[in-house]
Parts: C-alpha cells; sequence; structure tokens
C-alpha cells in the first residue's frame, strides 16, 4: 500500500478536512476521558524528527500518538549523528529501518516533507517546514474556530471572515491557514506592513488595522520574528506594536463574540499589549488543548486503516 500523507494543504481537500474536523471531535471525547487513551494505533510506530525548537506542535504530537498507544520515537537532533555530518537522507534511512510507520517533520527548509516521502514508505507529517506549510495547525485552528463559534450560536465556515494580522510573508502558519479557509469557503483578509506581505498574494491585504477590525469574526495574531524587526523589515517593535498590535483600546472595539487566536508563542509587548486572559473571544487555551485531538485526528486516519475503530 502506497502511504498517504499530510505534507501541506495540496494533499487534501474540503471534504478531506470535513472529515478530520468530525473525526477530531471523537479525539476530543477521548482526551476528555479519565482514562484518555484508546488502542487504537497499538502495534505502529511514530517517530518525531524535529530539526527546529518546538514546544508546541512537538509535545502534542508525542502526546497525541501515545493517546492512541502508538510506539514513539524522538531524535534527539542535538546528540545525534546529524552532528557528525550525517546527510538527512541517511538519518531518515537508518531510522525508517527501525520500522517507523509515520515520520512527524519539522525541518527549516521549505520542501523537506516531500523530499522525505521519496525515501520512505512511511506516511509523512509536516510539523512546519521552513516559511512553507504547517497543516496540523491550520486544522487545530479550524477545530478551534468551528467549536467556539458553535458554542456561540454560529455554524459553518461560508460567512466567517478571518483577519490573519502580521507577518504574512514569512509564516507558514498563514499560508496553511489561508488555503484551508479558502476549501472550505471563508473570507480571508491579510493584515500587516507591507513589507511583510508575499510578492504573490495568498488574499486580499490591508495594511489599516483599525479599518478592519469591525469586519472580523476572528482575530488571529501571528507571532512577530523578532529579527525581521532587526532586518529593518520594519522600523521598530514598538512602531510595529502601534499599527499592529491588539492593544487594549482595540480590544473594546471587539464584540464579545469574536475570537482571538495566536500560534503560539507569544512576543506580549509586541503582537498583543492585552492580558489575553481579560477577553472574551481569547481562544488561545484552547487551540492548544484542541492540538492534541487534531493531530491524534491525522495519525489515525493516516495510520489506523480503514477497518480500525478509535476503540473505547
Amino acid at each position: 500500500m502506497v502511504a498517504r500523507h499530510l505534507r501541506g494543504m495540496d494533499d487534501v481537500e474540503a471534504d478531506d478536512l470535513l472529515r478530520l474536523l468530525d473525526l477530531t471531535d471523537h479525539m476530543a471525547e477521548v482526551g476528555r476521558r479519565a482514562n484518555p487513551k484508546v488502542p487504537a494505533l497499538r502495534g505502529r510506530t511514530v517517530c518525531n524528527l524535529f530539526f527546529e525548537d518546538s514546544t508546541r506542535t512537538r509535545m502534542s504530537f508525542d502526546t497525541a500518538a501515545k493517546r492512541l498507544s502508538a510506539d514513539t520515537m524522538t531524535l534527539a537532533v542535538g546528540s545525534s549523528s546529524v552532528n557528525k555530518g550525517e546527510s538527512l537522507r541517511d538519518t531518515v534511512e537508518t531510522l525508517d529501518a527501525m520500522g517507523v510507520d509515520a515520520f512527524v517533520i519539522r525541518h527549516r527548509s521549505s520542501g523537506v516533507p516531500w523530499r522525505i516521502s521519496e525515501w520512505t514508505q512511511a506516511s509523512i507529517i509536516n510539523a512546519g517546514d521552513g516559511w512553507h506549510q504547517h497543516p496540523t495547525q491550520a486544522l487545530l485552528d479550524l477545530y478551534t474556530i468551528r467549536t467556539e463559534r458553535a458554542a456561540r450560536g454560529a455554524l459553518g465556515f461560508t460567512d466567517l471572515r478571518v483577519g490573519i494580522v502580521g507577518d504574512i510573508r514569512h509564516s507558514r502558519v498563514a499560508r496553511s491557514l489561508t488555503e484551508a479557509l479558502g476549501l472550505l469557503g471563508a473570507s480571508v483578509l491579510h493584515v500587516g506592513p507591507r513589507t511583510l506581505m508575499p510578492p504573490t498574494p495568498l488574499a486580499p491585504s490591508s495594511d489599516d488595522l483599525d479599518a478592519a477590525l469591525g469586519e472580523l469574526d476572528v482575530v488571529y495574531l501571528l507571532r512577530m520574528q523578532l529579527e525581521r524587526i532587526d532586518a529593518a523589515v520594519v522600523p521598530s517593535g514598538e512602531e510595529y506594536s502601534r499599527r499592529f498590535a491588539l492593544t487594549p483600546e482595540r480590544a473594546k472595539r471587539l464584540g464579545d463574540d469574536v475570537l482571538v487566536m495566536h500560534p503560539g508563542p507569544m512576543n506580549r509587548g509586541v503582537e498583543i499589549t492585552v492580558d489575553p486572559a481579560r477577553l472574551p473571544g481569547a481562544v488561545i487555551t484552547q487551540q492548544v488543548t484542541n492540538g492534541i485531538a487534531a493531530r491524534m485526528a491525522v495519525l489515525f486516519d493516516l495510520l489506523g486503516g480503514v477497518d480500525t475503530e478509535v476503540g473505547s
């Protein structure tokens, strides 16, 4: 059987996303149990290959695999043969020989998950590649939007208006989420400095957050990578915050039903200068919680097989 992958949004269609969202519902229910573990992937092995730092994504993938009873392997890149000059291909093929069913890969170079899929029959899940894609972040964000809006009496994505604010050009989160929302019929507006917009637009854009706020159902704040400030892509952190941060004044203009999201980690005082805990629409903690269920859904969808049940 040829392995299936989740390397980017090109690997899914709208029906796939809706199926994964429904499956995430089941996984979230598992997570609420006193013993949040099922035998669905017993005998399967998931290998986490993180060539960049990560807290949320790496830990949630590890937790997701264990809750499905899969065996896990995590390569500590800093103490591996990579530091001796071993190539990425040799590393993957060595681990593959140990019986890996899925590789979860994060790498600083765009396109690496596609290249790895040429070297192994295992499933490949992209946990972030360069500026390119981060599909499981998009899935957990879609799930958070769906569940939180449903709790507020709003259903579906068709009339949804999402503003993604910040460094669009260098954000794999923005790219994947924009594509995913588009597949489900939502409207996306990119807001940020013109110097941080991609050369080929992914969505309509604006450099005026204040003008856009009143039209949005979701305000999605991206982490400002501080090296962009150092490189003078924006004049200064203070100038960026003045124009594009969610400040207390801007927060007062948001209705209680407007969701405020952030992929983490936050630069407090840069992209957000208000305490998120004080915002009725802030769902940033829920995003972290939902990340485990969403990644359980992806692992089960790729590795579970058509005859496998989630279990009880």
